[in-house]
């Protein structure tokens, strides 16, 4: 087990909503933004942060697919959570026992960082308490039956957020000794007659409390990428475009197969992910890429942006020949390129047009393809 500043830290993560203002009809924390759920995502920080272990407060009923979680996650366990969410924190406070120093967040918060984290703990460890919070920066003023009344110094004002951490006895000591229900942990801690201590904030930890803020973090976990390519008609090779071979006089130029549908492909996804470019990665110099299938190629550029904690959300790529025509062709192109990247048929569009005879394409020197992808963390 793994100590900060020679300190047990333990995060007591609270899983047990119903999540009943998303509409989901399940556990909000299983929902998926991207290829992780929310609690993957959660608990992903968590991992790359100080915290020695966890401690999940679930809700019975999630019991076997959080487990199915967990066992990815050997540092954190599971406990049964309560009806409220004080009795969620007293248990998993309970559940804690032996740790220095408790950290208690909102599962619900996946996108904090770990720094923050850390900086919460740095508080607790010297002051006895560390509460995330930013300062509020809309004009808040009382209300009562409908009329506003007085309006509140914004300059004194907090939003709070979690993680919340303290030093572990007080905390637990304080939750032991409350007897109603409570939805700020800092709250506690001040009911016990210790002083919260506040830590900056961050303002994209946001809660996932409503549907809208489903979405609310995407933005933030996508990355869009463009590609474009372009390869000369010459004598004596097959035409391939999307991995299809196309009955044609001629074929395209190229170090490989020269499939400029699939390059485009390539470059985007490798673009929305911030690696060099498939000339860089695929040079034309190198001889164990001469006549490849670039179909091979687009794979390879799949491994690398997954192996960086990128999946494929959607690709969109657009085919520029004057002739042969394509759209005979474009299924199987879809098909190719969808089971290539290891997603639906779906999320793989291609369409066709040409240049209204202009240009080299008009001219049928070449062709061209331009592609859009979308990747999701």
């Amino acid at each position: 087990m793994k100590y900060y500043n020679g300190k047990r830290v333990t995060a007591v993560i609270l899983c047990a909503g119903t999540g009943a203002r998303t509409h989901l009809g399940y556990n909000k924390l299983l929902y998926y933004i991207g290829k992780k759920t929310l609690l993957e995502t959660t608990l992903d920080v968590f991992e790359n942060s100080v915290v020695s272990d966890a401690v999940l407060a679930i809700r019975p009923s999630d019991e076997a697919a959080v487990r199915e979680i967990v066992a990815a996650y050997p540092f954190a366990r599971m406990v049964a959570g309560g009806e409220t969410r004080t009795e969620s924190v007293r248990n998993g406070l309970r559940a804690a026992s032996g740790c220095d120093i408790a950290v208690i967040h909102d599962g619900a918060r996946p996108f904090l960082t770990p720094d923050l984290i850390r900086r919460t703990v740095d508080s607790a460890i010297q002051y006895g308490s560390g509460i995330a919070a930013v300062p509020a920066t809309d004009t808040i003023r009382e209300g009562e039956n409908g009329v506003l009344t007085r309006s509140l110094p914004r300059e004194k004002l907090w939003c709070m957020q979690t993680p919340q951490t303290f030093d572990y006895a007080r905390i637990r000591a304080a939750y032991e000794r409350q007897t109603d229900s409570v939805t700020d942990d800092a709250e506690v801690f001040s009911r016990a007659g210790y002083v919260p201590r506040i830590v900056r904030g961050e303002y994209e930890n946001i809660k996932i409390t409503t549907a809208a803020d489903l979405f609310r973090g995407a933005p933030a976990r996508t990355r869009i990428g463009t590609g474009f390519d372009v390869h000369a008609f010459t004598e004596g090779r097959p035409l391939i475009v999307g991995g299809v071979r196309i009955p044609h006089t001629r074929g395209l130029l190229g170090h490989s197969d020269a499939d400029v549908l699939t390059h485009a492909i390539t470059d985007a996804l490798l673009s929305a992910a911030g690696l060099p470019d498939i000339g860089v990665l695929f040079p034309d110099t190198d001889p164990a890429t001469e006549g490849i299938d670039s179909l091979l190629l687009l794979a390879d550029a799949a491994k690398k942006i997954a192996e960086r904690g990128y999946a494929v959300g959607n690709v969109s790529a657009v085919i520029m020949a004057e002739a042969p025509k394509m759209a005979a062709h474009i299924p199987a192109m879809r098909t190719k390129l969808a089971d290539c990247l290891h997603v639906s048929v779906e999320a793989v569009n291609v369409s066709a047009t040409t240049t209204e005879r202009l240009g080299i394409i008009g001219e049928e020197k070449g062709m061209a393809a331009s592609a859009t992808c979308l990747l999701t963390y």
